[in-house]
């Protein structure tokens, strides 16, 4: 099978963030993104070309266009919140993004009306039904396919940096459970969804996609869903393992590392450099120590098998990744990644909130509110 790798610029950006709706008093998910999408139709009743609907109808998604700079597409993000909360504010509506709801009940959700989000609930049944879960996902471009799986792999090294940055989701279903990121356990029990196969190229990539298909566990090739995946009809690589965020500035902050390390990355191909390949089994790891422990986590950083605190190994890594954000813009951004360790990731400022409230989740849930309002 033959997989075309759409033209993309080098480095520029896009991100999807995905908005969860609220009743502004309960804190109780709201399955109302028809009516919300509909107030936001055109003159001539099509639909918002970067505001969109998700699997379930307590979601709107927004898209950013393609942007060069990260603060580009954070404020083209910005704008469409704002274009969102003309709809939702009149209507008692509040917005939160987070991994997961503090304590809404699968039971409760509504499915959106699509076909290809029937045909995934048909098939994967409770786990499917399941997935309340809201993420952001970064997709940078990669100017040559034969870049994608060096990159990728790479890339796999620092997905726990990413991911316990990104951490906000420590309840489920209205139970404290232990991990920074619940979300991160959950979506992998998809089919296709989860960490990569430790593939080579893109024709091995090819040939993966060619078994699934005949096979009948795919239609198309959007439907792997992998932590971090091609994106052919976008020509980027798209980051996708990092759980909701907040607030604009955490989503400039990942945001930005991801740029600056895939940059980073393709600046070191073009030099001859070997780029670093964690062995699949440390990165499974490294996977399950930042869902359980997020920004505490001890990780390992090479094949040999060094384990670092996560915490200590961003701190260097921002040292290193300055010059390449200077280069692409986003400084300013990256250095907001010290904003998350100062104030702490989602996941343990929502902890704070529920020991602070006696445990309290429509507490935490309107805090993510007034994160979101306010930011940090």
């Amino acid at each position: 099978m033959n997989i075309s790798f759409a033209h993309s610029a080098r480095s520029t950006v896009g991100i999807e963030w995905e908005i969860a709706l609220i009743d502004k008093n309960s804190g109780e998910l709201k399955n109302v993104a028809d009516k919300v999408l509909g107030e936001l139709y055109g003159p001539d009743f099509s639909a918002h070309p970067f505001i969109t609907g998700e699997l379930l109808m307590n979601t709107v998604e927004l898209v950013s266009d393609v942007h060069t700079t990260v603060g580009g597409a954070v404020q083209d993000l910005r704008g469409q919140l704002a274009e969102v909360r003309h709809v939702t504010d009149p209507l008692d509506i509040d917005l939160i993004c987070s991994g997961s709801h503090p304590f809404a009940q699968w039971q409760e959700q509504v499915v959106s009306n699509k076909a290809r989000y029937h045909k995934l609930i048909e098939r994967t049944q409770w786990w499917g039904r399941n997935m309340m879960i809201w993420g952001i996902h970064v997709h940078v471009g990669v100017e040559d396919k034969t870049k994608v799986f060096p990159l990728l792999n790479a890339l796999l090294s620092y997905y726990p940096h990413l991911q316990a940055l990104s951490a906000s989701s420590p309840f489920w279903a209205g139970e404290a459970t232990g991990y920074a990121s619940n979300r991160a356990l959950m979506f992998q029990q998809l089919p296709t969804a989860g960490l990569p196969y430790d593939l080579p190229d893109w024709e091995s990539f090819e040939h993966y996609v060619d078994d699934l298909t005949r096979t009948g566990i795919i239609d198309v090739v959007s439907e792997v869903r992998w932590d971090v995946r091609p994106a052919p009809k976008w020509g980027t690589i798209e980051f996708r393992a990092c759980d909701g965020l907040s607030t604009a500035e955490e989503i400039g902050a990942v945001a930005a590392l991801t740029q600056s390390l895939t940059e980073w990355f393709s600046a070191k191909l073009d030099a001859g450099e070997e780029l670093p390949h964690l062995k699949p089994w440390f990165v499974r790891e490294n996977k399950w120590r930042s869902a359980r422990y997020g920004l505490d986590a001890t990780i390992i950083i090479d094949n040999d098998g060094t384990e670092v605190p996560v915490r200590e190994h961003i701190h260097a890594l921002l040292t290193q990744l300055r010059p390449t954000a200077e280069m692409l813009g986003c400084a300013a951004e990256l250095e907001q990644i010290n904003l998350i360790l100062e104030k702490g990731a989602s996941y343990q400022r929502q902890l704070a909130v529920f020991e602070e409230n006696k445990g309290d989740l429509r507490d935490v849930t309107l805090s993510l509110a007034r994160e979101l309002r306010d930011g940090l």
